[in-house]
């Protein structure tokens, strides 16, 4: 019998880090989530102290990521954790949608262990394939003394759930966390932490009062404030049933003049309306006193982040209506 907390589980979703391409130089016409979960942790090299699980919760391109999963991974994790036995999990995730999952399951999932996300920006069979490494600098995280809360782990940079964005298409180090800056690093199998580790919130609604199907999630959207915006896309997206918009603002969350109206007339309705800035970094910052009429703002959150943040909200609301 292993030890208390010398497991880690691994729970695979595809992505690049399990692709598989025909040619070792080819790193862009592969073929994404083909190696299962169990083939990329058997090739890990580990000590021999720490017990590796894997579990293949799904195979899908991140790309294609849906509430179903979102669902099932939050469910597992919370299985997995609450294990003596374990110390943390592990998600192999696809990299274009790694940042909203982490900040979904970081407002999920109450995380008093170690949740730490990994992907790749190259598949397996390239030259240059980094997933290996990536996979176990996550189970050195996930293993780390103290360690808590949701986090990232790509290229050797260790970011929180709730701060990591992807910054670039095809670079290794893709991956950033804007002003909030990393929370350590890991070279050569040892992890160096800069900053103190994310403390675990309080979810913002039970894992077990998710929806089981898609069409049952509240349909939030992104609309963007740019020169010559269009009011007709808030009023079509209201008409259609949208339930909440993120507005994707200009600068220190301006939105322009014509966007804006038609926005507060959707609050004004009942539709949840935040504003996130359009900036890679930075937050906004509101004046003293808060302009009279505006409309709520996400602070730090990514467009994409607060989407998310906006169906958690609706989703406890929702939750807590129907009691």
């Amino acid at each position: 019998m292993q030890s208390h907390a010398s497991t880690v589980v691994v729970l695979g979703t595809g992505g690049t880090i399990a692709g598989e391409a025909t040619s070792p130089d080819d790193d862009l016409g592969y073929r994404v989530a083909s190696l299962p979960v169990s083939a990329l942790v058997g090739a890990l090299q580990l000590p021999a102290a720490i017990a590796v699980e894997s579990e293949q919760l799904a195979q899908i391109d991140s790309k294609d990521m849906d509430f179903a999963t979102w669902r099932a991974l939050a469910v597992a994790i919370e299985r997995h954790l609450a294990r003596a036995e374990v110390a943390g999990v592990v998600v192999t995730h696809g990299s274009d949608t790694l940042e909203e999952t982490a900040f979904f399951i970081d407002r999920v999932v109450a995380a008093r262990k170690p949740v730490v996300l990994t992907a790749a920006m190259r598949p397996a069979t390239s030259r240059q394939a980094d997933g290996a490494r990536n996979l176990r600098d996550a189970v050195v995280v996930a293993t780390a003394p103290g360690a808590r809360g949701v986090v990232a782990v790509v290229a050797g940079v260790v970011h929180a759930g709730r701060d990591v964005r992807k910054i670039h298409p095809q670079r290794l180090d893709a991956f950033a966390s804007g002003d909030a800056g990393p929370l350590g690093v890991v070279a050569d199998g040892v992890l160096t932490m800069r900053r103190a580790w994310p403390v675990a919130a309080e979810a913002g609604i039970a894992v077990d009062r998710l929806p089981a199907e898609d069409a049952a999630w509240p349909w939030v959207e992104i609309v963007t404030s740019k020169a010559g915006a269009d009011p007709r896309a808030v009023r079509a997206l209201l008409a259609a049933g949208c339930a909440g918009l993120v507005v994707a603002t200009t600068g220190n969350g301006t939105v322009h003049h014509a966007l804006e109206a038609a926005l507060a007339d959707a609050a004004a309705s009942g539709c949840a309306v935040l504003r996130a800035t359009r900036c890679l970094a930075g937050a906004i910052v509101e004046p003293t006193p808060a302009a009279p009429g505006a409309l709520p703002a996400a602070a730090s959150l990514t467009p994409q982040q607060a989407r998310v943040e906006l169906i958690v909200r609706l989703l406890a609301a929702r939750a807590v209506a129907s009691r």
